[in-house]
């Protein structure tokens, strides 16, 4: 998903591919923090309230903002032993 948000032929898909990025990066990091957040107090209304917020059809919502912040420097800097790593393990498959 990120090479396609980061391809040239830019379409409508742009927005769900950033969301879904978000999504799978907040899941990863939900899965290791959800055995001490689900003591709080409403956070699963938290949690819905920040996924209608990254769903959100305006230019600020929570995909854009996180993506460009937080997820796109982190793939730029580790993007090539990224692909170093996958073309490895698919020449040893």
């Amino acid at each position: 998903s990120i090479k396609a948000i980061e391809s040239s032929s830019k379409e409508d898909d742009t927005m769900w591919l950033t969301y879904w990025v978000v999504y799978g990066v907040f899941c990863v990091a939900e899965s290791f923090s959800d055995l001490f957040l689900y003591w709080f107090p409403f956070y699963y209304a938290g949690k819905c309230l920040f996924l209608v917020w990254c769903m959100a059809p305006v230019p600020w919502n929570g995909s854009q903002v996180l993506y460009h912040s937080v997820i796109r420097p982190c793939f730029l800097k580790h993007h090539e032993a990224v692909d170093n790593m996958m073309s490895n393990i698919s020449t040893k498959a």
